[in-house]
């Protein structure tokens, strides 16, 4: 049984999760993969299923009927990973935007004792990040300092989606009180990781915009995030996270 578990939800990426696997089965063989599928009607549950072929017991897929959310495929992951006894959960796009080479760098921060949580930070070194409109970076990096100044989290990179949790931070959480379904998903994890007392530590990588496929940012992710800062930040004050 290996002890490192990547958890990738997918809608719509047939055209990069064969090339994704690869990739990420090649750095150590003691990573296995989760695939949580939300019912893309591409094709990607069927890419998965051919690649399971190739890789014997190192991939694994769980497909949902329709869009149902990020939040809610990391917590599912996080609960197959906790049933199956991994003790390194980790986090990644499919589409390329996080390299997997990054990937054993932050292993190697838990495994080391270094972080509870090791993130891939778009933002603890300046601004890493390739090929985003100037909108779009703007709104990434003021919602970040907004996020920031509101939760008091110590990292400047609150909604990165790219990292390695040690199982005991998983454990500790109480996932089904997680409601988070957007890219808030990332910042209510950060929070409440830190505020139970575990240690948060950023490792600078460099974020690429996707070349296939099409962004799942949207207005509602937008306003999910706006607002959870706050509901997380009041409960945890009154003792109630």
């Amino acid at each position: 049984m290996n002890d490192t578990l990547v958890i990738i939800p997918t809608y719509n990426e047939a055209h990069n999760i064969s090339r994704l696997m690869d990739a990420v089965l090649a750095l150590e063989p003691d990573i296995d993969v989760l695939v949580i599928d939300d019912g893309s009607p591409d094709g990607t549950a069927d890419v998965i299923k051919h690649k399971q072929t190739e890789y014997p017991g190192r991939i694994n897929l769980i497909q949902r009927n329709g869009k149902q959310g990020l939040g809610t495929a990391y917590v599912e992951g996080f609960k197959y990973a906790l049933d199956n006894d991994y003790l390194f959960i980790c986090e990644m796009d499919a589409d390329f935007s996080h390299d997997p080479r990054d990937l054993p760098s932050l292993i190697r921060e838990v495994k080391e004792g270094n972080a509870d949580v090791a993130i891939g930070s778009r933002y603890c070194k300046g601004i890493s990040i390739v090929n985003w409109p100037l909108r779009r970076l703007i709104l990434s990096y003021g919602a970040n300092l907004y996020a920031r100044i509101i939760t008091g989290l110590p990292i400047k990179d609150t909604t990165a989606g790219f990292k390695c949790i040690h199982r005991k931070v998983i454990e500790a959480l109480d996932l089904d009180r997680i409601i988070s379904n957007g890219y808030a998903f990332q910042i209510e994890i950060h929070f409440r990781a830190w505020n139970a007392g575990f240690t948060l530590k950023e490792v600078s990588i460099i974020f690429r915009e996707r070349e296939e496929g099409v962004s799942k940012m949207s207005k509602s992710i937008v306003r999910e995030a706006v607002w959870r800062v706050w509901s997380l930040k009041f409960k945890s004050l009154v003792g109630s996270l």
